[in-house]
């Protein structure tokens, strides 16, 4: 799912770019048949509170820093693309599931009926939003959407900064739907009910999917709401009494946290309260690396969402 669609175009991107609080990184992916390789990919660190993520406020502070880190890693791929798919931060955009007893038939009155769901919720002004829905193969039928709600001027802010570095925004989608998209354009789509956490060290965002459905969607700041083991609990009681779960035949975590540990004592975290084995993400099951391409530690955080909203754009392409 490429839910930010306002802003795609085909052709497919070439090179896939993320921009979060701690660095820059950009990614090349090619494609065979059914084979999926990372041809390239850079990283840029940034200097601290060069952006700041938010739904509401200013996002890019140090917009030179950001810009140069930019035309860092594009100038070091080997290729120089100049259409891109850009993923930012979680909590630059509001996700919900909105469910409707009808649906209408034109596509203009569909628009009208989502925004005017929208717009009871919405932090700011719906003449100030950016919304882009998508069908979630939700619980009952095809009336549920997947809906992502952003202020128009920070998405702009992010588009801006690669008009400036010399490359076309074609696609902006967030970080952990990107993770999403990494399983859901494989052909490993986990059966049944599974669960994914990706932390960042500025957030954790929780997503239950019924086989390719979305079923939930939960961020939160860390420092806010408790900690991962009370959303955790919160999640799974809201998955047994909501959402008639019978439990997860996966459960996936990935990302990185606050502090080197942060991953591993989540893992713990999650097995204990779920019961269920906890995988690692590995975005190299569903793109190889070329020989050149060294296996560190930080790369499955990397790779993820790059490497799945590439492949998503990939294949939206082919069956388009």
């Amino acid at each position: 799912m490429s839910l930010l669609t306002a802003w795609l175009a085909s052709p497919p991107p070439d090179a896939a770019v993320e921009i979060s609080l701690e660095r820059v990184s950009a990614a090349v992916v090619s494609r065979r048949g059914f084979t999926a390789t990372v041809q390239a990919y850079a990283v840029q660190p940034l200097p601290v509170g060069a952006v700041a993520a938010s739904l509401t406020s200013q996002n890019i502070v140090d917009r030179a820093a950001v810009v140069a880190a930019l035309r860092s890693v594009l100038g070091s791929l080997g290729t120089r693309p100049a259409r891109i798919a850009l993923v930012i931060p979680d909590v630059t955009a509001r996700i919900s599931l909105v469910k409707f007893d009808q649906v209408p038939a034109r596509r203009e009155d569909l628009d009208q009926l989502v925004r005017w769901q929208i717009r009871k919720s919405a932090p700011f002004p719906i003449e100030e939003a950016c919304i882009a829905y998508t069908p979630a193969g939700g619980r009952v039928s095809a009336a549920e959407f997947l809906v992502a709600l952003a202020r128009r001027d920070v998405i702009r802010e992010y588009e801006s900064v690669c008009d400036e570095a010399g490359v076309y925004a074609g696609l902006v989608d967030i970080a952990t739907l990107s993770v999403v998209n990494l399983f859901l354009a494989s052909d490993g789509v986990p059966a049944g009910d599974w669960l994914l956490v990706h932390m960042r060290p500025e957030h954790t965002s929780l997503v239950i999917m019924r086989d390719e459905a979305v079923m939930f969607f939960r961020n939160g700041a860390e420092g806010e709401e408790g900690s991962l083991a009370d959303r955790v609990h919160q999640t799974a009681m809201y998955y047994q009494d909501r959402l008639a779960g019978q439990g997860f035949t996966r459960v996936l975590l990935g990302g990185s946290g606050q502090t080197a540990g942060a991953l591993d004592a989540a893992r713990r975290g999650l097995e204990e309260r779920l019961g269920v084995p906890v995988e690692a993400i590995d975005p190299t099951r569903a793109a190889a690396l070329t020989n050149r391409i060294a296996a560190t530690g930080d790369l499955a955080d990397i790779l993820s969402p790059l490497v799945g909203v590439l492949l998503r754009t990939q294949r939206e392409a082919v069956t388009a």
